[in-house]
């Protein structure tokens, strides 16, 4: 619960309001008005379900990487492999949200030919919430799986301290009924970098355990003491090795960056970030009648809604269930913003000459 103070330092800012003024953004840095609406849409859509980490929240990031040109406002996106159910494109160092916004339609396309869908994508740039991607699929009655070697590393390998893994994350989405679709979206350690950074945004102590000491593996819970540590990974060991896995089929697999070759594109360029990424699609059509399938994935998901609670237990949670609830409420009432978080984009609306976001109505 939000304390009195927190709660009145909270502006709800409409979803409409929030969308233009992301586009606005990306159109003054040098996108053209498609790309900017699908990186805009596509921020709004983290803030709108939840993943408040990868929403307007990552704007001043983003805005610092295109004016240096670490991230390439007006990218080709090219492909270099095409098979019947495969395929492998470029992303011309572009916004990773244009690059596999892409990478999930194609994966679509092949999918509804071959019935599976798999692209992989190098040259790319951080994308955001991987759920976006996943659900692409989805629309089309389609499972949607997402994964990404991060583009920047913050773990370390169990039982070591140097941080040579990203916090590599995994997204799927699997079509339902009347139930809200089935959607995972979670990085592989314990919080995702995101999260992290927004305690250090608000200056707020970390929880115990999210970040360890490099020397000595103490607890970190200060967020300036961040690049001291390395994050820990979800699950222990089993968090790092599917760090790996997935960092593996993103990167390597694809002729992307992975473990020392990862550059952090939040600091002056050296040579090209490269982050890899893929998307897969699975046509549900080739197993099963799709409103079998449906009514199925809604029987089940109301079998484990309904079951026996352990006391003191409010829900039984069901991965997508809390996002469609999210994506509902705050698209009647607003998209609850930090008043820190709307100083720091006014000041990236001031260096970009757009209007403020808290001028907006």
């Amino acid at each position: 619960m939000l304390t009195k103070t927190e709660a009145q330092a909270i502006r709800r800012v409409p979803a409409a309001t929030l969308r233009a003024f992301l586009t606005d953004a990306m159109r003054a840095c040098g996108l053209n008005e498609a790309d900017a609406a699908t990186v805009g849409g596509a921020m709004l859509e983290a803030d709108l379900t939840g993943s408040d980490a990868h929403g307007v929240f990552r704007l001043a990031g983003y805005v610092r990487a295109l004016k240096r040109g670490a991230m390439n406002p007006r990218a080709s996106v090219r492909v270099l492999e095409h098979g019947p159910a495969t395929a492998l494109i470029d992303g011309d160092r572009g916004m990773g949200h244009v690059v596999m916004t892409y990478a999930a339609n194609l994966a679509v396309e092949l999918a509804r030919a071959s019935g599976v869908g798999w692209v992989g994508a190098r040259r790319s740039n951080h994308a955001g919430a991987g759920a976006i991607y996943a659900a692409i699929p989805l629309r089309h009655g389609m499972v949607g799986i997402y994964g990404a070697a991060s583009s920047v590393n913050h773990m370390a390998p169990w039982g070591g301290s140097e941080p040579l893994l990203g916090t590599n994350p995994i997204a799927v989405a699997i079509p339902s009924g009347e139930e809200a679709p089935v959607i995972l979206d979670i990085a592989t350690s314990l919080a995702s970098n995101g999260a992290i950074r927004s305690y250090e945004l608000e200056g707020r102590p970390m929880p115990q355990g999210w970040v360890q000491d490099r020397k000595d593996g103490s607890p970190i819970t200060d967020p300036r003491r961040i690049n001291e540590g390395t994050y820990l990974p979800m699950g222990g060991y089993k968090g790092s090795g599917l760090s790996i896995i997935i960092g593996l089929l993103a990167g390597p697999l694809n002729g992307a960056a992975f473990g020392r070759d990862i550059r952090d594109f939040a600091t002056p360029p050296d040579g090209e970030g490269n982050v890899g990424q893929f998307v897969i699609a699975l046509d549900v059509a080739r197993f099963v009648p799709p409103e079998v399938f449906k009514a199925e994935v809604d029987r089940h998901i109301r079998d484990l809604a309904s079951s026996r609670r352990l006391p003191g237990s409010d829900e039984i949670r069901v991965p997508g269930t809390g996002r469609a609830a999210r994506r509902s409420e705050r698209e009647k009432n607003g998209v609850p913003l930090a008043a820190t978080l709307v100083a720091q984009v006014d000041e990236v609306a001031k260096s970009l000459n757009i209007a403020p976001l808290s001028a907006r109505p």
